[in-house]
């Protein structure tokens, strides 16, 4: 037997399975829309049952129900009743702390319009819509922001745990810039009442700031900047200063000048945390972050998303010393780095 028949044929399935990748996260925001994994908390149910519950009809609800089988996000019992995962029931009811599923409801609306034009936004160069402005960017950021707060709560959680914030006795201020959800400055005032935290965005996405910091219980402990990062007042004399998620949107040229502004807000010996989708050296993985660069080519002028090594050399071209990694629950580990004394 010859060595290439002893190998496994070679067969397009891999690729062709790639024709339908659009089809999970679509039917994920159907089942997340209709309230499938909420009907399954607490107890299995039939088809029959979860389409009553869901106002569905039987045979629409029982292909949707199959299809979450096989993407293992339920399990089938011996009697034909649907259950949850433990990985489902964690992540997308709707009722749980660790809840995901909010950023699925904006994939047919917001998120996958736009990459309907990949094709000539990679022939120009130009963006189908540009996030990263104001006045695209505001409406996009006030319908998603509040949705994706479970997405960072663990990391800013761990976060302010690694800075130790409640074990210090004198007041501690928090730069949280491009704020949105307020998930970083949230996760750092939760862990101290010395904390007080200065949030800048854009005026109409600082209103959802607000409500959610209200809601927190933490509204004496805010004040607001509104405006663009570029010219917004940043204050002076902060001990930790956030950038959650905002690298990838503004590309080099200004993530260098926020950066360098950053450093100039910080007291001497404060720490920036920024989190980020990084990519190796090469640009060769992790897959999630090499999608997310071309959603940053298909939604912004400059963004892209970048390694640890050049993130960096600017922070080290900003002024600001020891960088390193933090191991966080997310899809990078967070970067810290220092003013130095």
């Amino acid at each position: 037997m010859s060595a290439t028949s002893s190998q496994t044929p070679l067969t397009p399935e891999r690729i062709l399975q790639m024709a339908w990748g659009y089809a999970p996260p679509l039917a994920i925001e159907a089942a997340i829309r209709l309230g499938v994994f909420d009907a399954l908390d607490g107890l299995p149910k039939t088809a029959e049952g979860i389409a009553a519950d869901t106002h569905s009809s039987l045979r629409g609800i029982t292909a949707l129900l199959n299809l979450q089988v096989g993407l293992g996000l339920l399990k089938k019992t011996a009697d034909g009743r649907y259950a949850l995962t433990p990985e489902s029931e964690t992540f997308l009811v709707s009722s749980k702390p660790g809840f995901h599923g909010g950023m699925f409801r904006h994939m047919s609306s917001q998120l996958m319009p736009q990459w309907l034009h990949l094709t000539e936004v990679v022939r120009t160069g130009k963006p189908a819509t540009t996030v990263n402005d104001p006045s695209d960017g505001s409406e996009f950021f006030i319908k998603f922001v509040e949705d994706i707060f479970p997405m960072s709560y663990p990391s800013a959680r761990l976060l302010a745990e690694h800075l130790g914030t409640d074990n210090v006795a004198t007041p501690i201020s928090v730069l949280d810039l491009a704020a949105g959800s307020g998930v970083w400055g949230i996760a750092l005032a939760q862990k101290s009442p010395n904390v007080s935290v200065r949030a800048v965005d854009w005026p109409r996405v600082l209103d959802v700031t607000r409500r959610v910091v209200q809601r927190s219980g933490l509204s004496d402990r805010y004040t607001f900047a509104a405006g663009d990062l570029s010219d917004a007042d940043f204050g002076a004399g902060h001990q930790i200063a956030t950038l959650g998620h905002i690298l990838h949107s503004e590309g080099e040229t200004r993530s260098r000048a926020l950066l360098q502004k950053t450093f100039q807000a910080l007291a001497p010996g404060g720490t920036i945390a920024i989190a980020e989708f990084l990519v190796n050296e090469d640009r060769t993985a992790p897959t999630g972050s090499l999608i997310f660069a071309l959603n940053m080519l298909v939604n912004t002028t400059d963004g892209n998303t970048y390694s640890f090594d050049e993130i960096k050399r600017w922070l080290e071209d900003a002024g600001f010393v020891q960088a390193r990694l933090l191991p966080a629950a997310g899809p990078s580990p967070l970067i810290l780095a220092n003013r130095p004394q």
